[in-house]
């Protein structure tokens, strides 16, 4: 059973070429091992930055925290 739609294709993350998502395409999503290379060289020199959480969790464990202080003082 063979289907005639067209393959899923994507944008390449580094240049923005279109990508078809087969098995062909060794490289995908990138559209060549350059751009693959490119884009590992970005996160090897920190140019992409996953946002920092830590200072949100830090307060919500706080708040856990206090709140948790509070309620054993209830059954002392």
């Amino acid at each position: 059973m063979k289907s005639d739609t067209a393959p899923t294709t994507v944008n390449c993350p580094s240049c923005g070429k279109k990508v078809a998502w087969t098995l062909v395409e060794v490289f995908r999503p990138f559209c060549s091992e350059r751009c693959k290379l490119i884009d590992l060289g970005e996160w090897a020199t920190e140019g992409y930055a996953i946002a920092d959480t830590s200072a949100s969790l830090e307060e919500e464990t706080d708040e856990f925290a206090s709140d948790s202080f509070e309620r054993s003082q209830l059954f002392e």
